[in-house]
């Protein structure tokens, strides 16, 4: 059989290219083709995914400290993930966070590096902030739509959520309190009037506009486009192409839940794979019970306990594929 490894990562455990790569190990070992393609929802991981080597940058991390970020540029695209300038866990995690201070800043001067660097086309990630300004320090950043002039910027996100309910939605994630959160709500509905009066562009009730907290909705008001973030790496890597020729695909993540199936990988390559009646598995650290039975699913901790999970996930990963592969022989 022909296999298509397309998986996102297990967050702590296994990067999506060791995961790909653990499944393509039982492939091989048992005379099966296979085809590894570490896949990303646009956030955290996204760098990975599309190869290459970082290059470096010294930006403003999120709470104002100096600190080196990555990117990469491939051919006239660059990837920046803004998590590596402006993410939570730069900021020391939510305890450790100033919710009302976090700054996209470096998002947008790794933009500027990106563009000087010979970039036309760049790709941001959005994942894992730290931030509630609405993407106002990464406006400020750049400093005027102009110097986007001729690029075209592409905003990967999965989520929906409008500008002004950002700070609602997701700044107590980020250690805000309920009386932060009302006055980052003030922010961002001062700052949605702000945008349309200098820029033209009405981002108060755009869909995804919210996403890492509200950076999506300023970098559209500087002419930014908005783009489902699975969908936007599929076509990409070529995802599409590669499941039309294929027997089987084995997909994965670390967290089964309802949201896997809301714009992110697993739900992605499922509803696609479905599309060419092509069979599908999941490999997951844990599933969510009101989830597990959407697909064949092999749950890492319910079959080997969370320490063993955890802590061999590549040879797990690599044993339940092989498992996977010979009920699929045998069917």
């Amino acid at each position: 059989m022909r296999i298509l490894a397309a998986v996102d990562k297990f967050r702590g455990t296994a990067t999506a290219h060791e995961v790909a790569s653990a499944i393509g190990d039982a492939c091989w070992d048992l005379g099966h083709e296979v085809v590894e393609l570490p896949l990303a929802d646009g956030g955290e991981g996204l760098l990975e995914v599309f190869g290459g080597a970082n290059r470096h940058h010294r930006v403003t991390g999120p709470l104002g400290t100096p600190l080196d970020a990555g990117w990469r540029l491939n051919g006239r695209t660059a990837i920046i993930e803004m998590a590596q300038a402006a993410g939570l866990e730069l900021a020391g995690g939510a305890d450790a966070n100033r919710p009302l201070d976090a700054t996209t800043a470096g998002v947008g001067e790794l933009i500027l590096h990106a563009i000087a660097g010979g970039a036309r086309r760049i790709i941001v990630g959005l994942g894992g902030s730290a931030t509630t300004d609405g993407g106002l320090g990464a406006v400020q950043a750049i400093g005027s739509p102009g110097r986007l002039k001729g690029i075209d910027l592409r905003i990967a996100c999965d989520v929906t959520t409008t500008f002004v309910d950002a700070a609602r939605v997701f700044s107590p994630q980020k250690g805000a309190t309920p009386s932060h959160v009302d006055l980052l709500t003030g922010r961002l509905q001062r700052l949605a009037q702000v945008y349309e009066t200098d820029y033209g562009v009405n981002v108060s009730e755009m869909s995804g506009s919210g996403a890492a907290g509200g950076l999506a909705g300023g970098l559209v008001a500087l002419g930014g486009v908005i783009e489902p973030g699975f969908d936007l790496v599929a076509d990409e890597v070529g995802l599409f192409d590669a499941i039309e020729h294929t027997d089987m695909v084995i997909t994965g993540e670390g967290h089964l839940d309802a949201q896997s199936f809301e714009g992110k990988v697993v739900g992605g390559v499922s509803r696609i794979a479905s599309e060419h009646d092509i069979p599908v598995a999941v490999i997951c650290g844990f599933a969510d019970d009101d989830v597990a039975d959407r697909l064949p699913t092999y749950s890492l901790t319910e079959r080997y306990g969370l320490d063993v999970a955890t802590s061999q996930t590549r040879r797990l990963i690599t044993e339940t594929s092989r498992e996977i592969l010979s009920t699929s022989t045998a069917d």
